[in-house]
């Protein structure tokens, strides 16, 4: 294992996790991370967009089509505040996604830094925020914790946004800590006795109708929504952002 620059550990835990396409605004709060972009650019790529809210977007249409979760790099303040659509509408549309925040350097924090912003209260799930996870990465050896987490949570249960705000500082240090393997989602199967109770439901109901919604549709559950629906007689209605 050789010592490498935190930045650039962090776009080789990307390169772990499968990404192939970033999306974002280059920010000097994270020239490191750019520098290990172009020192990885036969593996990944970094689409340069020209507004926060158009990059969020991408990351947010790659992670609906691809099922993994799409990634954007912001840079503080502003250009955070600008993706927040993006990340609003991945979590109303529960579509997997990373956000990435490059941010003051540490011994700025709380002195009222120029762009300086609570992005725990600012996206934060505790105050009917915009993503399920907020975390600051202050020690670069847990890079690959942090990012491998964010891609689990980004991925299991709801599917949804998580936010990783990077200090400035801790970009630059230098570490040996290794990437982790690829997170894979949870596969999640109905319990036999939910299953049982909802045919009892749907026994007893005199009007039964499905309303159907969410992502993460494949041609596949499309399907077998069809023979569930043709097999009980439903009729079926489209939920909201279906």
């Amino acid at each position: 294992m050789t010592s490498q620059i935190a930045g650039h550990l962090l776009v080789e835990c990307l390169v772990a996790q499968g990404v192939t396409h970033v999306f974002g605004v280059p920010g000097e709060s994270y020239l490191a991370v750019l520098d290990g972009f172009h020192a990885y650019h036969d593996k990944i790529r970094f689409i340069t967009n020209r507004q926060e809210g158009g990059a969020a977007y991408m990351a947010e249409a790659h992670g609906k089509l691809t099922g993994r979760p799409g990634v954007c790099f912001v840079t503080r303040g502003p250009g955070a505040t600008n993706a927040s659509i993006g990340v609003h509408t991945a979590f109303q549309d529960s579509t997997p996604m990373v956000l990435f925040v490059g941010d003051v350097a540490s011994d700025m924090r709380d002195r009222e830094a120029f762009q300086e912003v609570d992005y725990g209260t600012f996206f934060g799930p505790n105050t009917k925020g915009m993503a399920k996870r907020v975390e600051r990465i202050d020690d670069a050896r847990r890079i690959p914790e942090y990012v491998a987490r964010a891609f689990a949570t980004a991925m299991n249960g709801r599917p949804g946004p998580v936010v990783l705000v990077l200090p400035e500082d801790m970009l630059t240090h230098t570490v040996d800590a290794p990437a982790l393997p690829r997170v894979e989602p949870a596969q999640a199967w109905s319990d036999p006795g939910a299953l049982r109770t909802l045919r009892e439901m749907l026994l007893k109901a005199h009007r039964p109708m499905a309303i159907v919604g969410g992502g993460g549709w494949t041609p596949q559950a499309a399907q077998a929504l069809q023979r569930f629906a043709e097999n009980w007689k439903l009729p079926v209605g489209n939920a909201f952002r279906f």
